[in-house]
């Protein structure tokens, strides 16, 4: 790792910080004017930059101008003891990463210094900002099996029905569907129109869909298209297709079964060659059995059904989900984006998201308007995700092979993710991983109801403190989580973002405990 780069003019702050840093084991590099520093770039480079604002021979607010201008995404921590508006504001303007007013709590200025060095791996593993933006984020195993899905449907223009709960990002997956289908008179090329078919008034649904002609009903100035002659040679998406009316249902399967249609008042039989993708919230075979929805329409919309996950089935991805949302709304405002700690991403981990996809990129937003600084913590979160994390019974993880991949009639192809029982859906601690393992696989509890392994922490422990061992905590932990990162990368192989995954930490942080651990060695 790269020193931290610390600049002041004020000897004492600059050896506080030094042997803060060391015990932290944190390079460090001490700088006393802005002019040394910018000496210093032309052959070398911080991982986080530490000035004050106010110094002889320059300004801390000029630094931090000139450092962004050739290293953008490097996090700056602005000091100062001259704790006014306009100081705060223009170094956050000026990019800043936090903002620290002296005199400071030294614990706090570490773990702010360390905050900014997570940050700064994490650009270097992953530089999200200048990344092109995909199509759809997910790499859970139920956002793959859709991807796979999609893949599979790029070479036809079949029917597909999507089906998931609101939020969940239906309209991507079909405006995806058309992106990639095949080219030609009818496919990528043509138009996406989209319709929420439970948005609009019934009286208007019709029109809305097959258009009118003048003078058919009042207000019927002119003639319109509907949206199936907007869409000719592309694809039609009907949104919430479960709410349609009952009667407009006939209609619908009418063009779907020949193609043709009259506009509202029209005596010409029109045709439109369309692929439908419909989606919808509902369980539209529960609606069938109650007489809501047409048998014979459902089986013609069932050809290819697609299931989305909802966010809490997926929850691996809410990371860089949350991240891609902050990039998003800073950019609608024009703002610095702001960035999030790992802390702060857990919690939303363990948030149900009853508004999926949807209400977590609301979240983000109101953290873009609403958070105090630069750097997201657990406490800037809304006040729904800061009570007490729910309890996960083993029962709610359950999956069952058999529904992961359901084949449907007319050779549909369906991933189905098994979706967990009725309960909460935290991420689950070592503890329940280990109920739930298999036999053989853990260690069986001693009779005392405790594991094995934690009576031997508990003998290593009392040993090393009973012989006045320095800095136990510290030792101890780095063991144990060197043990577990060792063990994760050779049942993966070496592939850190899997490991990652399977410990459930973030990928930066399992890179920064590999550089700490000094596990590369």
């Amino acid at each position: 790792m790269k020193p931290i780069w610390i600049v002041d003019d004020d000897q004492s702050i600059r050896f506080v910080l030094e042997k803060a840093l060391a015990r932290e084991q944190l390079p460090v590099r001490s700088f006393a004017n802005p002019r040394d520093v910018l000496a210093a770039l032309a052959d070398d480079e911080p991982q986080v930059l530490v000035s004050d604002i106010r110094m002889p021979g320059g300004s801390g607010l000029e630094l931090l101008a000139k450092v962004k201008e050739r290293m953008p995404n490097l996090p700056v921590i602005i000091m100062t003891a001259y704790s006014d508006l306009d100081s705060a504001v223009s170094a956050f303007q000026g990019g800043a990463f936090e903002y620290l007013p002296k005199p400071f709590d030294l614990t706090k200025a570490v773990e702010l210094i360390r905050r900014a060095v997570e940050e700064s791996l994490r650009e270097e593993v992953n530089d999200e900002r200048g990344a092109p933006a995909p199509e759809i984020l997910g790499q859970a195993p139920a956002m793959q099996d859709v991807f796979r899905a999609i893949g599979r449907l790029s070479q036809s223009n079949v029917t597909v029905l999507i089906t998931g709960e609101s939020g969940s990002g239906k309209e991507l997956v079909a405006r995806a569907l058309h992106r990639h289908s095949p080219r030609g008179d009818l496919g990528s090329n043509g138009p996406f129109i989209a319709i929420n078919t439970a948005a609009i008034p019934k009286d208007l649904l019709e029109s809305e869909l097959f258009g009118h002609e003048r003078g058919a009903f009042t207000g019927a100035q002119t003639m319109r298209r509907g949206r199936f002659e907007q869409a000719d040679g592309g694809t039609l998406f009907l949104d919430e297709i479960g709410d349609m009316p009952f009667d407009l249902q006939t209609r619908l399967l009418r063009v779907l079964s020949d193609g043709q249609f009259y506009r509202v008042g029209g005596h010409q039989p029109l045709r439109s060659n369309v692929r439908v993708i419909a989606a919808t919230h509902q369980n539209l075979e529960q609606r069938v059995r109650e007489g809501g929805f047409r048998e014979d329409l459902f089986h013609r919309l069932n050809v290819i059904r697609l299931r989305l996950p909802p966010l809490r089935e997926r929850n691996e991805d809410i990371p860089a989900l949350a991240r891609f949302f902050l990039q998003k709304s800073a950019k609608e405002l024009g703002v610095e984006p702001k960035r999030i700690t790992d802390d702060a991403l857990e919690r939303l981990k363990l948030f149900e998201f009853p508004g999926n996809v949807r209400q977590l990129e609301n979240v983000c937003h109101w953290l873009t308007v609403m958070a105090p600084a630069q750097v997201i913590e657990s406490k800037d979160l809304p006040p729904e995700f800061l009570g007490p994390v729910p309890a996960v019974s083993v029962n709610s993880l359950h999956v069952d092979p058999a529904e992961t991949a359901r084949a449907l009639p007319q050779g549909g192809y369906s991933p189905q993710p098994a979706a967990p029982q009725p309960g909460n859906h935290a991420v689950p601690t070592p503890v329940m991983a280990a109920a739930a393992a298999p036999a053989g696989v853990a260690a069986a509890p001693s009779s005392s109801g405790e594991a094995p392994w934690l009576q031997d922490l508990e003998t290593e422990a009392k040993r090393l403190l009973e012989a006045g061992s320095p800095e136990v905590w510290d030792l101890l932990t780095r063991q144990f989580e060197a043990r577990l990162i060792r063990t994760a990368l050779a049942i993966t192989r070496g592939r850190r973002i899997e490991a990652a995954q399977k410990l459930g930490i973030g990928r930066n942080t399992i890179t920064r405990k590999i550089q700490e651990l000094a596990l590369d060695d």
